[in-house]
């Protein structure tokens, strides 16, 4: 178990194990939220790697287009 300290600014700083470990590199993206037994942190995927993947079930990226529809939508009723 690493232990971390919070600064005033309320930043940690991960330690370069995990980092490596987890690929993270300046500018990767995570979702952060609150577990039941604490906090959990995932790396989301970057553009690129969703790109790279489009497709891969063979529907010609009908699915993909489906879900940034979606997305659009739900922002339009806002």
């Amino acid at each position: 178990m690493k232990i971390l300290i919070i600064t005033s600014g309320g930043r940690i700083t991960i330690p370069a194990s995990l980092r490596q470990k987890y690929n993270l590199k300046p500018g990767s993206r995570v979702n952060l939220s609150a577990e039941k037994d604490g906090i959990k942190i995932v790396l989301l995927a970057t553009p690129e790697e969703i790109k790279a993947n489009a497709g891969f079930l063979g529907t010609k990226g009908k699915l993909l287009k489906s879900l940034i529809e979606e997305k659009r939508e739900k922002r339009s009723y806002k």
